[in-house]
C-alpha cells in the first residue's frame, strides 16, 4: 500500500490533523477535489493528492474524506505536544 501523510490544521484552526490518501485505493473520482479544492486535487496520474497540508477554512475536510466512495482518505487528529 502507498500512503501520503501530511499534517494540517482542522477547520477553525483547532487541532492539527494528518490527512492520509491511500493511492492504491483511490479511483480518481474527484469527489474530494470538488468538495475541498483548496486541499485536494486530481493529479496527472489520475488519483487524488493533498495539495495544501495546512487544511483550509473554506470547506470541511472531514466531509470530503467521508464522501470518498472507496474510503481512500483518512483524517486523524494529532495530539498537540505541550511545552
Amino acid at each position: 500500500m502507498i500512503y501520503i501523510k501530511l499534517a494540517g490544521i482542522r477547520k477553525g484552526g483547532a487541532m492539527p490533523m494528518i490527512i492520509t490518501i491511500n493511492e492504491e485505493e483511490c479511483t480518481g473520482c474527484g469527489v474530494c477535489a470538488s468538495m475541498c479544492p483548496e486541499v485536494f486535487e486530481i493529479g496527472e496520474d489520475g488519483i487524488a493528492h493533498v495539495i495544501n497540508p495546512e487544511g483550509c477554512d473554506a470547506c470541511d475536510c472531514h466531509e470530503a474524506a467521508d464522501s470518498c466512495p472507496v474510503q481512500a482518505i483518512t483524517i486523524e487528529e494529532e495530539e498537540e505536544e505541550e511545552e
